[in-house]
């Protein structure tokens, strides 16, 4: 308890991940959680459970978990490619119905870490899927985490491969991937329907093309997200007609455009991505 303090008071930590923190007692963690907030109020404590960690979250003991199954489903996904489209909706249904929603706000959602392979290694280096993997981190239910280097290209297999260390040569950094990773934090920060300030659903999936359409919605506002995992265009069925805004990344932002849909079906890339809120009628 001693050590949990001094970090604190001596260097002002941010707070704890607790390694295999399942193999502890309950008993120590409950005062080790008292001992620790009474010397910073706001520490992080995380805990890695790899199973149902609901006895960990009561309000006694952790803070968050490492969201493990969330990281699995999204991998296997969008980086490997080795489930479908139904496969993927099904586990991320599954993540969302472990705990509360006061839970699942504060889960801790990894991609990748020290202990894996880098998420551009996962994707077999497909600068495209990694991106997909962001924009659903970034728009999902939790607290996403960018591992160091992932944001500007750095590629690693098993540790070692993963530890390297931080690129800092910007001439060998991707600042195409940096920007994207950049805008999408900015809108989740400067909008709290793309964090936890929407609620998250699945509209329609498609395993022929891969496809996924969800959608965050919260007191009336609506924004789909309209996502093709595969490597060719493909026109989805949304059901979205009337007037809608699209957000659509410039290379450094994201920029709002007026759009009419006057079809229920939407064009997207290979690897890409369309995003759409739907225009509230009492707009001007």
């Amino acid at each position: 308890m001693d050590v949990a303090r001094y970090w604190i008071e001596e260097f002002d930590i941010d707070g704890w991940r607790l390694d295999v923190a399942n193999e502890v007692d309950h008993a120590f963690w409950r005062e080790f959680r008292n001992v620790v907030k009474s010397a910073k109020p706001d520490a992080y404590i995380l805990g890695e459970i790899w199973h149902d960690a609901m006895p960990w979250l009561l309000g006694d003991q952790f803070d968050a978990v490492m969201n493990y199954p969330f990281t699995n489903g999204a991998i296997e996904f969008f980086a490997k490619q080795e489930i479908d489209a139904s496969t993927f909706a099904n586990s991320i249904t599954e993540v969302l119905h472990m705990y509360p929603a006061n839970v699942n706000e504060v889960a801790f959602n990894l991609l990748d870490s020290h202990d894996t392979p880098r998420i551009l290694t996962l994707a077999n280096s497909n600068l495209e899927r990694v991106k997909l993997l962001y924009l659903f981190q970034m728009t999902f239910t939790g607290t996403p985490c960018v591992y160091y280097g992932d944001e500007i290209g750095m590629a690693g297999g098993q540790d070692p491969g993963c530890r390297g260390c931080m690129v800092w040569d910007e001439d060998k950094q991707n600042h195409d991937l940096f920007r994207f990773v950049k805008a999408l934090i900015t809108l989740r920060k400067s909008d709290s329907i793309f964090a936890n300030g929407g609620n998250f659903r699945f509209r329609e999936i498609n395993d022929e093309n891969n496809t996924i359409v969800y959608e965050k919605y919260h007191e009336g506002r609506r924004v789909i997200f309209v996502v093709n995992n595969s490597s060719k265009p493909v026109t989805v069925s949304c059901g979205l007609t009337g007037k809608f805004y699209e957000y659509i990344f410039t290379g450094s932002e994201f920029k709002k455009n007026l759009v009419e849909l006057d079809e229920t079906f939407i064009d997207v890339a290979a690897h890409g991505f369309r995003i759409f809120e739907q225009k509230n009628r009492n707009e001007n």
